[in-house]
């Protein structure tokens, strides 16, 4: 189970597009600091759902031979449901530029999984993010992991219940609640080509 909490700072929507598509930007000194990670989330049609997972359960290698997959999440509850969640790993926004590119130019790619799946989205976001300087990305000790690492929904809410108790948990939110323009909570399960669990 993943439980991925998104604070978003800028929203461009392209409303009259089919799909659509919005994406979301990280600004400021981080932005030219590397590595950085794409969140990328395909909102699908409700009876495309597993045709989609399937096609990109078949094809993903096709995509994974361009840049890093980190992982594939199809979205349990947050939100609008028939969704998935995937992430990318980019050295730069060069490396990233030149794996667009690269898949353009990917005939097969384009054949068997772009064309076939775009019809099959409604929607496209996207929203660049950096790791922050004290965390790191590794393979968690089971074959569950979060963004914010929990057992089950279950032990998440008790954790949350629990968080709320702690004043220097109170403190710091009441500090940093200004800084936060939007947030988003998601429950996502691994699909079975996802690298992290």
């Amino acid at each position: 189970m993943l439980v991925l909490r998104s604070r978003l700072a800028a929203a461009l929507a392209a409303r009259t597009l089919a799909p659509q598509v919005c994406s979301y930007f990280a600004t400021g000194p981080r932005q030219y600091d590397g590595t950085f990670y794409e969140f990328r989330t395909y909102y699908l049609k409700p009876s495309k759902m597993n045709e989609f997972l399937e096609n990109t359960k078949k094809n993903i290698h096709l995509r994974t031979a361009h840049s890093e997959l980190v992982g594939y999440w199809s979205v349990e509850f947050g939100g609008r449901m028939n969704k998935v969640f995937h992430i990318w790993k980019y050295d730069n926004f060069a490396h990233r530029t030149e794996v667009r590119k690269a898949l353009a130019k990917d005939k097969e790619w384009q054949e068997q999984y772009l064309i076939p799946n775009l019809a099959l989205i409604d929607k496209q976001e996207s929203e660049i993010t950096y790791l922050v300087p004290w965390s790191k990305l590794e393979e968690p000790p089971k074959e569950v992991h979060v963004l914010w690492w929990n057992e089950s929904a279950d032990s998440r809410a008790a954790g949350r219940h629990q968080s709320h108790e702690d004043p220097r948990v109170v403190a710091a939110v009441r500090e940093s609640v200004h800084f936060l323009e939007s947030q988003q909570n998601m429950l996502l399960i691994p699909t079975s080509f996802s690298p992290l669990k």
